[in-house]
């Protein structure tokens, strides 16, 4: 067994160093300064994203909620209350939200792929630039919604069209020409 040398002199050639406090305080002032540097609100940004991922949400209100960012990856909503809510950004990849209420809700840039949104009310949505291939809007309510570059299956698009009318209320998106009616 070995014994650390009593006193402070420094250790024999070609033994390993290990950094002192001289390593800790530079890391640490680093730290601080990216934090003071971050764009105000980022860190509460980070902070407000929460992870529904893998979740039954059904039946639950979301109403009005803050919810930038934040992943319902996989979860189910049936039923869900997302009126007026801010999803932009948001994960919702293989999730089933079958007969939820999305009325006036931002989903823009939002992923979608492979979401159940059948029966779903869309209603003011917007979902500007939101890729939405591989799901099923089959009975959802698109009026007033804006569907501007969003990616969606051709077979979605042309039976969206069929029933899609009026203007968003926030951007100002005719729904027919944001679904590239036809």
């Amino acid at each position: 067994m070995t014994t650390a040398p009593a006193s402070d002199a420094p250790p024999p050639a070609g033994s390993p160093r290990r950094p002192g406090l001289w390593l800790a305080v530079p890391l640490l002032g680093l730290l601080l300064g990216l934090l003071l540097l971050a764009p105000s609100g980022a860190l509460a940004d980070f902070q407000d994203r929460v992870d529904y991922t893998l979740t039954n949400q059904s039946g639950k209100d979301f109403s009005g909620q803050q919810l930038a960012g934040s992943s319902f990856a996989g979860a189910t909503g049936r039923q869900a209350r997302f009126r007026d809510a801010d999803l932009h950004g948001a994960i919702l990849t293989q999730a089933a939200f079958p007969e939820a209420d999305f009325h006036g809700a931002d989903l823009s840039d939002a992923l979608m792929d492979k979401v159940d949104m059948s029966g779903t009310d869309l209603t003011g949505a917007v979902l500007r630039g939101a890729i939405a291939s591989g799901s099923n809007f089959t009975g959802a309510t698109v009026t007033d919604a804006d569907f501007t570059d969003a990616l969606l299956d051709r077979v979605d698009q042309r039976n969206l069209c069929r029933q899609a009318r009026g203007t968003n209320p926030v951007t100002g998106a005719d729904t027919r020409l944001s679904l590239d009616c036809r």
